[in-house]
């Protein structure tokens, strides 16, 4: 079996700790069972948050752009161009007046860019940041080569006409994700390639490990695990997921994800 966890408000506390008793369940499950995680955070977020579990399975990273061994190894990248990045930065700029933050690839690493004259949301999030190695602001706020997320930071109004303006503009050749950020009081739009998502990569990663979709399971809270949900045979959700998830989920667990939800279902599960 196949066990894939969502990070933020699933398998993490709201602090984005881990409790030792779910430490201590994740450990014991990989013996016998294949667990990783999919999430929207970049692989140095992820081995710095999750010090203490065993990881040995390829982690589905940055909403599904990267699959990454554990040791770094990348098995899988979906990129956006240079040419398509710097015409997604010229519609934001010319509609709203707004710069993202890139997430490129770039010398064997992820490479964080942000513009120059940063707005107050941005600000808010590099401050979390500011102890990490290659996070960089240039006068030229321009696309890199390999664009593996751009990001948008801004009011609900704002996301909201910047999410219509590039899908009626560029239409299937980006993906484009929307919504609330869970810790800012501020709304992200994620701009991804179109097979950058945890729903591609879930088929990816079920090639690599060489089990189907009958043989997975997976557990979220949010708006950028519903492709996963729509894909897996068992899905679960923690108690404090959107209702929208909650409706496609085979299992809406008791417990929220400041109540190991995830330790707690897998535990029964497992008989561990």
């Amino acid at each position: 079996m196949l066990y894939l966890s969502d990070l933020d408000f699933t398998l993490l506390r709201s602090d984005t700790t881990l409790s030792s008793y779910t430490k201590e369940v994740w450990n014991k499950a990989t013996k016998n069972n294949k667990l990783t995680v999919a999430t929207a955070r970049s692989y140095t977020g992820v081995t710095e948050l999750l010090k203490g579990l065993n990881l040995q399975e390829p982690m589905i990273l940055l909403d599904g752009t990267i699959i990454a061994m554990p040791s770094g190894e990348i098995v899988s990248m979906r990129a956006i161009n240079k040419e398509l990045g710097d015409e997604i930065l010229n519609i934001s700029k010319t509609l709203l007046n707004l710069e993202p933050l890139i997430v490129a690839y770039e010398d064997k690493g992820e490479t964080f860019y942000y513009p120059k004259e940063a707005n107050s949301y941005q600000k808010e999030l590099l401050k979390t940041m500011k102890n990490r190695n290659r996070i960089f602001s240039k006068k030229s706020h321009t696309a890199k080569d390999k664009n593996l997320k751009i990001v948008y930071l801004s009011s609900k109004d704002e996301a909201y006409a910047l999410t219509l303006e590039l899908k009626k503009v560029l239409g299937k050749s980006i993906e484009v994700k929307s919504s609330k950020d869970p810790y800012f009081d501020c709304y992200f739009t994620t701009i991804l390639d179109p097979k950058g998502d945890k729903a591609h990569a879930l088929k990816t990663l079920e090639e690599i490990e060489g089990v189907d979709i009958s043989q997975t399971t997976v557990f979220g809270d949010s708006h950028n695990d519903i492709g996963m949900f729509n894909l897996a045979k068992n899905k679960i959700a923690v108690a404090n997921a959107i209702d929208e998830l909650k409706e496609l989920a085979t299992v809406v667990l008791p417990h929220t994800n400041d109540e190991d939800a995830v330790a707690n279902y897998l535990a029964k599960e497992l008989l561990l």
